[in-house]
């Protein structure tokens, strides 16, 4: 009986600034970004976030000030 093959599993990305704050957040595919991502200032706060499908920049990703507010919204469904 054959094995039915299985799907790639994401595998965590994280990077942290050499002051140790994070630096971006969320998880690879085969070697693509793939799922949610989160990208942050050296200061520790939200820059943007977004999703990506098998390394494309998907949906809405938005922009934030240093405060936490949607500076911008960009949409790349079309």
């Amino acid at each position: 009986m054959a094995r039915p093959e299985s799907s790639p599993q994401p595998e965590p990305a994280v990077d942290r600034y050499d002051n140790g704050a994070l630096r971006f957040r969320g998880a690879n595919i085969e070697g693509e970004m793939h799922g949610d991502w989160e990208f942050f200032r050296r200061d520790g706060s939200l820059m943007r976030a977004g999703r990506f499908e098998h390394g494309r920049q998907v949906g809405v990703w938005r922009t934030f000030d240093r405060e936490g507010r949607v500076v911008k919204e960009t949409d790349f469904s079309a």
